[in-house]
C-alpha cells in the first residue's frame, strides 16, 4: 500500500515538474458541480443526499494528474469528505485510446466508523474506440487492499456513448465489483453488478447537465444505498 501511494505521488510530481519546465505545453482545467446524489458504482456515497464536488486537472502530452473532492456520508460520523489524487498516461495504439493510471481515494478522519481505514489505492487500465459517431470502451480497476481490510478488489466495466443531435449524448455502462472480503465486507455486498443509463446535455460551452438512472443487483443488502436511483447533476468545466 505504501509503495503504491508513493508511486502515485511520484507520477503526479513528474507530470507537474515536466510541465513546469515547458509551461507552454502544460494545460490546466477546472470543474465544479452539484448532484442530487453521489452514486459511485451503483452505490450512494452520500446516504441519498445531495453532492457538491470540484476538481483540478493538469495535462502534459499524454500524461495527466489531478485532484478531485466531494462530500460523503457513509452513515457514520466520519468521514465527511473524499479527496482523490490521480495520475496516469493516455497513449493511443492505432485507433484505440488507452488510459493507464493510479487513483488514491482519500477520506477525512477515515479511522472512525467501521473497522479499519476508508482510504485506498486503485490501478486503472481502460481502452476506448470510436464506432461511427459514438464510442465504446472497457475499464479494469484493481485494488490490493480494499477499505476496512477488505482484501483484493476488482471492478470491470464496459461502457458506451452516442450523440443525439448536436447537444445531447446518450451514455451507459455495466460493471461488476468483486471484493475479497476477508474483513468487514465479508458477506456484505462484496460482489455485485451495477448498471446505469443517462442523457447529458451541453447547456452552454462550459455547463453540462446529466439525468441518469442507476441500479444494482444487491437490493437485499441495502435497498436505500444499493437500490435504483435517478440522479440529476450540473457540472461546469473551464
Amino acid at each position: 500500500m505504501k509503495f503504491l501511494k508513493l508511486a502515485l505521488v511520484a507520477a503526479a510530481a513528474s507530470v507537474a515538474m515536466g510541465g513546469a519546465a515547458m509551461a507552454e505545453e502544460l494545460k490546466l482545467s477546472y470543474n465544479v458541480g452539484v448532484a442530487s446524489d453521489y452514486i459511485f458504482r451503483g452505490i450512494s456515497n452520500t446516504n441519498n443526499d445531495p453532492q457538491v464536488f470540484g476538481g483540478v486537472d493538469a495535462t502534459y502530452g499524454i500524461g495527466y494528474a489531478g485532484v478531485w473532492a466531494s462530500n460523503v456520508d457513509f452513515g457514520t460520523e466520519n468521514p465527511e469528505a473524499e479527496i482523490d489524487v490521480y495520475a496516469g498516461v493516455k497513449p493511443t495504439v492505432g485507433d484505440v485510446g488507452l488510459d493507464l493510471g493510479m487513483i488514491y481515494y482519500g477520506y477525512s478522519k477515515d479511522k472512525n466508523g467501521i473497522p479499519g481505514s476508508y482510504s485506498y489505492v486503485e490501478v486503472k487500465a481502460a481502452a476506448s474506440k470510436a464506432v461511427g459517431p459514438g464510442t465504446i470502451g472497457a475499464a479494469l480497476y484493481y485494488s490490493p487492499e480494499f477499505p476496512s481490510e477488505g482484501g483484493e478488489a476488482f471492478y470491470f466495466e464496459v461502457n458506451g456513448s452516442a450523440p443525439i443531435g448536436e447537444k445531447l449524448t446518450l451514455s451507459g455502462a455495466v460493471g461488476h465489483q468483486s471484493v475479497d472480503a476477508d474483513g468487514y465486507f465479508s458477506g456484505v455486498g462484496n460482489k455485485y453488478t451495477t448498471w446505469n443509463l443517462g442523457i447529458s446535455a451541453a447547456i452552454t460551452e462550459h455547463l453540462t447537465g446529466d439525468l441518469r438512472y442507476s441500479d444494482t443487483d444487491q437490493h437485499e443488502f441495502g435497498k436505500s444505498l444499493y437500490g435504483s436511483a435517478l440522479t440529476v447533476s450540473l457540472k461546469a468545466a473551464f
